[in-house]
Order: structure tokens, then C-alpha cells, then sequence
């Protein structure tokens, strides 16, 4: 039964609006509440059917928390394991999931401690999915906690190590999803993608790291960040992975709503061996050469681009000065953005679609009572959107959002005369970690290694919507180097088929080689 709230809590609630009732409009105001309350109350209790996300394949355990000996790499919060149909594309592949993907059944953390006893009722669209095509999932995947660092691959549950140099960062947010694939330990994994957490562990790591066209992959039954920048994006070591994950997971499922005008959707497998000949590439020039940018990285990205070239690609330079920035008008989306979905207990609002009230309650709950344990990542940003929230009143995720399509038009006016952009994923190689004392010191770490200066290539596009792909083409010191190639909006079959040509043309597995432990 919903509580009415005594006067003083009213005046309170007021005074936090800025409303500052007096008790006579406070007493009203209460009078109201209760009525409307009553009405809430019943239609609570009523006895109407939720609407529920399909539940197939029943049979699956909340698995557990694997050894060293069996995750060298701390790559898995998670093992399970969940079968799938008798038959599809998918039928023989090991699928693990970034753990902000709900699996009914399997706990789920978002790489957060407090998360502990959370077990969603329900699978993301994406499980359904990959089940239905006969995918094996076969575990949860480490992550940043509430995927609040986008490099250094610490959590709550630990670092997970690079396994080409386990001193090395895997890249992150989706840090399990790079180091279990180049690892070995999986076929396929997911991460998720809000200004580069897919491409910057394929880059690091040395796999191949897909984030696809805005809406292309549904984002039903995932914790996200906000909508209009959050994608999920399929890794494997090979390409023709990536495009039968892809094939899969394509489409509209009748939730999301950013899945609008969707084109119908090519078959990514059967028309992967395209060839480059005569395709146009254009070496994005502000993606070249800025502060941070390691020689060895850009020399060897347009190495890679030789080698196109040489297969019959035709290769010229692009200029688009709006690349420059592009990161941070994405930035302030993503800060106030989170913010506001931060208010809803990440499960957003004003969209006719699912919503998962289990999570919704399990965060709300945690935020009342345990508020002062979230990363302290998280809080930093979570302080600078309130901030600039309060003080400047959501101007600035205004701003960012309405020079969105003006921005979009840059990179649009260059694929008018081009057919791809190219660029380093990452400006540098994986770094080495820097043991901390604490949170507190991690986080300077982070902090201090560039922060959103290394989002400069990847978060243009989740701004813009347009579809990039990470592919590794080198290895210096030891350590990969992923070249970025980026289509215009629904164009994932050609990067898809670029890639793919660039990898038969290159021996891949010497970059893939990873150290024994």
C-alpha cells in the first residue's frame, strides 16, 4: 500500500523543488496526494498481466564464480552455461556477455558488488537471439563497475589482465569482453558501446570489435547509459564471427525506439567476400597526429591502408575539422544524460517500451541505502552532470543534441566522396598498469592517462550514429594496434567485407598470438 506522506515531508519534497510551500498550500497539497495515491494503490493491485520479453530454453543454473586456474585473465565475473536451438548459424559457438545483459536466471552484477543477489526473471532480446540461432552462452563478462572507466579494466571484481602482457590494461569498459576472446576462452562475445567501450578492448586487445549502425541491434532487457549514444556490439577473433553475431542480432524487435526507418537487413555472411577493388577510402586526417598519438599507431594504421590499396582499394585524404570536437559534444551527452537516467534507476523513461521493475526496484533500493558505495568514477561523473545541471540548467546536453545532425552532415559530406574513413581505434597501445593503493588513486590513474582525449576517435560515432569497426593490423612491443574503419549509416556490410578482406590478405593469427601463462 502506497504511504501518504505527513505535511513536513510534503514542505520538504517542496522546498527540495524549489517550491517552498507554506503549511496551508503544503496541507492542499497533501489532501491531493492522498487522493491520488488512493487511485495509484488500486490500480497497482490490480490483477493485470504484464507484458513480459520471451523466455525460451529453461534449462540453465546460476552457474559461479570460476578459479584462476580456469580465468587466468579474470576475463568472467560469471560461468554458465545456457544451450540453444538444435540448428543455426550459430550452433557450435561459445557466446559470453558483457554483465550488463540480462540472462534470466544467471545473476546479474553490472560489475557491482551491490548488485549481489540480483537475478533478472527475464533475457535481453540479444539472448533471445543468440539462442534461437543456436549460440551456447557460456558466461558473464568483467566490466567496470556500472561501466565507469573506459580503460583501465579494474572492478569490483578485480583487473582483468591483457593477455597479450598481463601488465598490461585491457581496455574497457568491456575488459572481459576483449581479453576472453583473445584469450581463447570464448568463440564470440558482447560489449556494449557508449563512446568506444566495443572498440577500445578489440584495439588493445587484438580482436575485432563492432559497433553497428544506431538502432541496429536492439538494446532491449541491457542497462545502458544514454539512449541516443548506447549500442551493443558483437567481438571475435575473426571477422565471419562478428557477421554471423551480427545476423543474428539484427532488426527490430518491437521495444526499442530507436528502431525506426529500418532497412531490411542483408545477409552478413554470404556476402562477406566482396573484395576492395575500386572501393574509396579516405584516411580521416584529424584522426592522425594529435596530442597522445603513439608514432608506432599511426604508422602502422596507414601500413594497413597500404595493404588495402595494394588489393585494389583507391586511397585519398580526408579532411573534417569537426572530428576535432566531435568527442566532446558527446561527452555532454553522455554526463547529463546518464544523470537523467541515473533518476529513473537506469530504467529510463517517456518511451512505450519494457521495462525491467526487478532492476528498477534493486537500484532504487541500493541508491537509498548504500548511495556512498558507487565507484568513485561514477560519483565524479554523476557530481559534474548534477552540476551542470543545477547551475546551467541542461543547456549543454541541449546544445550537444541539436548540432548532432549539423555534425552528422560533416562526416556525411565525406562519404559523398568516399566509401569508408580510416583511422587508429586507439592513439596508443595498451599501457601498463599502474598498481594503486586504493580506488581513490586508480581513479587518478585513469584520470591522468587522457580521459575523454581517448575517446577522440570512437565517440564521434556514437554521436553520429554511423557504423565503425575495429580491426586489429599490427602488433608493437608486444601489443596490438587496431585500425578504425567508418561507413555511413547502415553500410555494416562493407565494413564487415573490408575487414574480412584485410584479414585474408594479412596472416591475423601473428597478431593474435598471445603470451602463455
Amino acid at each position: 500500500m502506497l504511504r501518504i506522506p505527513e505535511v513536513e515531508e510534503v514542505m520538504e519534497l517542496g522546498k527540495e523543488l524549489g517550491f517552498n510551500f507554506t503549511r496551508t498550500e503544503a496541507e492542499i497539497v497533501q489532501d491531493r496526494i492522498a487522493s491520488s495515491l488512493q487511485e495509484l494503490d488500486e490500480f497497482y493491485e490490480m490483477r493485470i498481466e504484464e507484458e513480459r520479453l520471451p523466455l525460451r530454453y529453461l534449462t540453465r543454473d546460476p552457474g559461479y564464480r570460476p578459479s584462476a586456474e580456469e580465468d587466468p585473465y579474470n576475463a568472467f565475473i560469471r560461468k554458465c552455461r545456457v544451450e540453444g536451438a538444435e540448428e543455426g548459424i550459430l550452433k557450435g559457438k561459445t557466446v559470453a556477455l558483457k554483465d550488463h545483459v540480462a540472462v534470466a536466471g544467471i545473476p546479474q552484477s553490472f560489475g557491482s558488488h551491490f548488485m549481489d543477489g540480483y537475478i533478472p526473471d527475464y533475457d535481453a532480446t540479444i539472448v533471445t537471439r543468440l539462442l534461437d540461432h543456436g549460440a551456447t552462452i557460456t558466461g558473464k563478462l568483467n566490466m567496470h563497475d556500472f561501466s565507469s572507466g573506459g580503460m583501465i579494466g579494474v572492478g569490483n571484481f578485480g583487473r582483468t589482465q591483457n593477455p597479450h602482457n598481463p601488465d598490461h590494461v585491457p581496455g574497457g569498459s568491456s575488459s572481459g569482453s576483449g581479453a576472453a576472446l583473445a584469450a581463447g576462452l570464448v568463440d564470440i562475445s558482447i560489449g556494449g558501446d557508449q563512446g568506444g567501450s566495443v572498440r577500445n578492448p578489440a584495439h588493445y586487445c587484438g580482436v575485432v570489435g563492432l559497433k553497428p549502425t544506431f538502432g541496429l541491434i536492439p538494446h532491449t532487457g541491457v542497462v545502458g547509459a544514454d539512449p541516443s549514444l548506447d549500442y551493443l556490439g558483437p567481438m571475435a577473433r575473426r571477422v565471419e564471427d562478428v557477421a554471423a553475431a551480427l545476423q543474428c542480432l539484427a532488426g527490430p524487435d518491437g521495444y526499442d525506439p530507436r528502431q525506426t526507418e529500418m532497412p531490411e537487413i542483408p545477409n552478413y555472411t554470404e556476402l562477406l567476400d566482396r573484395g576492395v577493388k575500386g572501393l574509396k577510402i579516405g584516411i580521416l586526417t584529424e584522426g592522425f597526429g594529435y596530442e597522445g598519438m603513439e608514432k608506432d599507431v599511426e604508422e602502422a594504421v596507414l601500413s594497413a591502408v597500404d595493404v588495402l590499396r595494394h588489393a585494389g582499394a583507391e586511397v585519398k585524404k580526408v579532411s573534417i575539422p569537426m572530428h576535432t570536437d566531435a568527442h566532446i559534444a558527446g561527452s555532454a551527452i553522455m554526463l547529463e544524460g546518464t544523470k537523467y537516467l541515473f533518476d529513473t534507476n537506469f530504467g529510463g523513461a517517456f518511451a512505450a517500451t519494457y521495462y525491467p521493475t526487478s532492476l528498477i526496484t534493486t537500484i532504487g533500493r541500493f541508491k537509498q541505502s548504500h548511495g556512498h558505495e558507487w565507484p568513485l568514477t561514477f560519483k565524479l561523473n554523476m557530481t559534474l552532470a548534477e552540476y551542470l545541471h543545477e547551475r546551467y540548467h541542461g543547456r549543454l546536453y541541449a546544445k550537444a543534441q541539436n548540432v548532432r545532425k549539423t555534425v552528422k552532415k560533416a562526416y556525411d559530406k565525406a562519404f559523398a566522396e568516399v566509401d569508408l574513413l580510416v583511422c587508429p581505434t586507439k592513439p596508443n597501445k595498451a599501457p601498463k598498469f599502474v598498481e594503486a593503493r586504493n580506488y581513490v588513486e586508480a581513479m587518478e590513474h585513469y584520470l591522468n592517462r587522457g580521459g575523454a582525449a581517448h575517446s577522440r576517435n570512437t565517440m564521434p560515432f556514437n554521436y553520429t550514429g554511423h557504423p565503425a569497426i575495429s580491426v586489429p593490423c599490427a602488433k608493437s612491443e608486444g601489443l596490438p594496434i587496431g585500425m578504425q574503419l567508418i561507413a555511413p549509416h547502415f553500410q555494416d556490410l562493407l565494413l564487415l567485407q573490408t575487414a574480412y578482406a584485410f584479414q585474408e590478405t594479412v596472416d591475423m593469427s601473428k597478431l593474435q598470438t598471445v603470451l602463455a601463462i
